[in-house]
């Protein structure tokens, strides 16, 4: 199956309730062979109109934070947990995010991409397969199956919580180090940078005993 046709797929979805409160499904935007996905919660209510994620205005306030580390809209993909807006907007709910969970993954198995950015609590527990808090997770790498997970904050929470918009900002600092990373990975040859390398491991081995994850 290809991407195209896993969306075609999906256009008349019927697997769960929220099917019958939704304008169209909203399945995801962007480059389908992207390096670096962004997964968030749900569409909203611009987003179920236009059938776009992230188009209101955390939309626009993801696409300053990604410009401020050097990244486009265009070079990304960019999808949600959920497919179909929830009522009123509120969060979507364990079984929902259960039928639709194996539509996400398999997007992020079409995609393939080597980082998946995970925005607020949702995304980062459905992609954790582990029930924790966003704000525990948050500007850490965790190194999952297929791919390398990076929890951040929701933007739309910065926007509902002015005091988050500082740790947000701070995350996709933390992002970019991540990507100058997968740029320029550390040559093992490099005394130098082996050492950084094995401190760094040393350092997120410590950092995960209480919560028993496997970080890098």
């Amino acid at each position: 199956m290809t991407l195209n046709e896993l969306k075609i797929s999906l256009t008349d979805c019927q697997k769960c309730r929220l099917s019958s409160g939704r304008t169209q499904v909203v399945f995801g935007v962007g480059n389908p062979d992207a390096d670096i996905m962004f997964v968030g919660e749900g569409p909203g209510y611009y987003e179920d109109k236009q059938g776009e994620p992230f188009v209101g205005a955390a939309g626009k306030l993801l696409t300053e934070l990604l410009e401020s580390v050097g990244l486009s809209r265009q070079e990304i993909y960019i999808a949600n947990v959920v497919k179909c807006r929830p009522p009123n907007n509120r969060d979507p709910q364990a079984d929902e995010i259960e039928t639709c969970q194996p539509f996400l993954l398999e997007q992020i198995k079409l995609i393939n991409p080597k980082l998946v950015c995970s925005l607020g609590n949702f995304a980062t527990q459905t992609l954790l397969g582990q029930k924790i808090g966003i704000t525990k997770v948050r500007g850490r790498t965790f190194q999952r199956p297929d791919f390398t997970l990076f929890p951040l904050l929701h933007p739309a929470a910065a926007l509902h919580q002015g005091n988050l918009r500082v740790p947000l900002k701070e995350d996709f600092q933390k992002l970019k180090n991540v990507l100058d990373k997968m740029k320029n990975p550390p040559d093992p040859s490099n005394s130098s940078d082996l050492a950084g390398l094995k401190a760094n491991e040393s350092q997120a081995e410590a950092d995960t005993q209480p919560q028993q994850m496997d970080l890098f």
